[in-house]
C-alpha cells in the first residue's frame, strides 16, 4: 500500500462503471455477476474497526494527546473528509454512475477528486474514522484504522482493480498508469 488515499487503489466510486463491451463474471451459482464481488461495503469495514477500536477504548482507555489538540485535529479531519466524500459523489453523479459497488459500473471517473487519487470516498471513509478517533481521544480507535486500510486492499481494492480492467480495458489500464 503506498499511501492513505490511493492505496495503489481503484476505489470503491472508481469501481462503479461499464461500457458496452463489457465482460461479465460468472458467480459460483452459474449465475452473472456485473459488480466487483468486493467482500462488504466499505463503510461497513470502517465503522467495524472503529467500533471495535471505541469498545477497547472502553476498557483500556489510552488517549492520543492531553488536552484539547487531539479533537480540534479530529474536527478538521472530519471536516476534510466530508468535503471530499461531497466532491466525490458529485462528480461520480455528473458522470452517471454508481458509488455502491454492488451495482454494475457505468462509467470510468477519471475527473475532479479522481484526478488526485483514485480512491477519494476511500480516503474520505479514512479521514473521518481517524477524525472521529481524534475527537474522542481513543488511541485504540486510531489504531483500528489499518486493519480497516488491510480489509479495504485485500477484500475491495483488488476486486474492484480486476472489474475495471475486465470492465473498461486500456481506457482503465491508461487510468491507472497516470494515478
Amino acid at each position: 500500500m503506498t499511501g492513505l488515499g490511493d492505496a495503489q487503489g481503484k476505489g470503491w466510486l472508481s469501481a462503479c462503471g461499464r461500457t458496452t463491451d463489457h465482460r461479465s463474471e460468472q458467480s459460483m451459482t452459474g449465475t452473472t455477476q456485473d459488480n466487483p464481488g468486493v467482500v462488504a461495503p466499505p463503510p461497513l469495514i470502517y465503522a467495524g474497526a472503529l467500533a471495535l477500536g471505541l469498545i477497547v477504548q472502553r476498557f483500556l482507555p489510552v488517549k492520543i494527546f492531553p488536552g484539547a489538540g487531539a479533537r480540534l485535529l479530529g474536527r478538521v479531519c472530519m471536516a476534510l473528509s466530508g468535503i471530499l466524500a461531497l466532491w466525490a459523489l458529485l462528480e461520480m453523479r455528473r458522470a452517471g454512475t454508481h458509488v455502491d459497488p454492488a451495482q454494475p459500473a457505468t462509467a470510468l471517473v477519471t475527473g475532479g477528486p479522481f484526478r488526485l487519487t483514485r480512491n477519494p470516498l476511500y480516503l474520505s471513509l479514512t479521514l473521518f474514522s481517524a477524525g472521529i478517533a481524534l475527537l474522542v481521544n481513543s488511541w485504540w480507535a486510531l489504531v483500528s484504522l489499518p486493519g480497516a486500510l488491510i480489509v479495504i486492499r485485500y477484500g475491495v481494492i483488488n476486486r474492484e482493480e480486476r472489474y475495471l480492467e475486465r470492465t473498461f480495458g486500456e481506457q482503465y489500464l491508461s487510468y491507472k498508469a497516470v494515478m
